[in-house]
């Protein structure tokens, strides 16, 4: 009986890669990131992003320990994962309590009410973002001047971001490319240095975590973009740089429209999800209501991922194609 016959589907290659590996060379990527959050915001980035890891690794257990009732997978990294991407995506002085909700949001309602990982089809971290984001924001939406270690957690000294102050229409009041390139601007703990995004982007492609397809195709989107309105009005809309240095726009880039779950299977579907990403996150930054476009973009596309892997796919091996 041990030698039975096991069929099933392809593919039958195995790479020795696992999921638990790859969350952790994730994990591993946003580390510089991290660092420059923690010199950035100092203790109130630590107690944010602390609690939103403990609560969506405790969430996930005792979900499957006492709804489910299935195979545990907090050992996969991958709500350990979910955790520190939403303190990415949160102010450094949101107290500890709306990081907990967020953290059940983003685990109960973005992966465990689908089945867990695999079956989610939105981004977990950005449901409890956005889901954040529509119950307070007011605390959402006000940004610490980073002080470094000096800085304070709920009584922090607040600011503009760029992207606020481009929404103002104030650009004379933009910070340096090179401080946003850097660090030193306000937002979110994951919004403060495209440098040590980048860096973790590389990692990742080195590695071969992620493809070059989607991170690539949203930001020449935001380029073209961007550059075709800095052509039409130079003293209305800043040069394309600025919108690819603010913001959400490396982190959810490399990081979160790449979640494998989430966005398509095939390049030249990437390609096409990577470019309504960057259309969708420009308009809502140029003409809608919230300064930011970033989270409600790959949401929007994720749900379109179904459609683009059921009409976007390979030619088939062996198909005859008529002429």
């Amino acid at each position: 009986m041990d030698k039975l016959l096991k069929v099933s589907p392809s593919p039958h290659v195995h790479g020795g890669d696992s999921v638990s590996r790859n969350m952790l060379r994730v994990i591993v990527a946003l580390l510089p990131a991290y660092a420059v959050a923690l010199y950035s915001f100092g203790v109130g980035a630590l107690v944010v992003s602390l609690t939103a890891m403990f609560s969506c690794v405790l969430f996930e257990y005792l979900i499957q320990r006492f709804l489910l009732k299935g195979k545990f997978t907090i050992n996969n990294y991958s709500a350990l994962l979910t955790g520190l991407l939403l303190s990415f995506n949160l102010p450094s002085n949101l107290p500890w309590w709306i990081v907990v909700i967020g953290s059940v949001v983003a685990i109960g309602i973005g992966k465990m009410c689908f089945g867990g990982l695999g079956n989610n089809p939105f981004n977990p971290a950005l449901v409890g973002r956005v889901f954040l984001l529509f119950s307070f924001p007011v605390q959402m939406t006000t940004w610490p001047r980073p002080l470094g270690w000096a800085s304070s957690y709920l009584d922090a000294e607040t600011m503009a971001t760029p992207l606020s102050l481009l929404k103002a229409g104030k650009l004379e009041q933009m910070p340096d490319a090179l401080n946003m390139f850097l660090l030193d601007t306000p937002g979110s703990l994951g919004e403060i240095s495209a440098l040590a995004l980048l860096i973790g982007g590389i990692y990742l492609l080195i590695t071969k975590v992620i493809t070059w397809h989607i991170p690539v195709s949203i930001l020449l989107t935001v380029t073209a973009f961007a550059g075709i309105l800095y052509g039409v009005d130079a003293t209305t809309y800043p040069l394309p740089h600025i919108h690819l240095l603010s913001g959400g726009m490396m982190l959810g880039a490399i990081f979160m429209a790449t979640d494998y779950v989430t966005s398509p299977m095939t390049h030249k579907g990437m390609l096409i999800y990577g470019f309504f990403i960057g259309v969708i996150t420009m308009v809502i930054r140029v003409w809608g209501v919230y300064p930011e476009g970033m989270s409600f973009a790959i949401l929007i596309m994720n749900a379109f991922t179904p459609i683009i892997n059921k009409y976007v796919k390979p030619k088939r091996f062996g198909r005859v194609v008529k002429k």
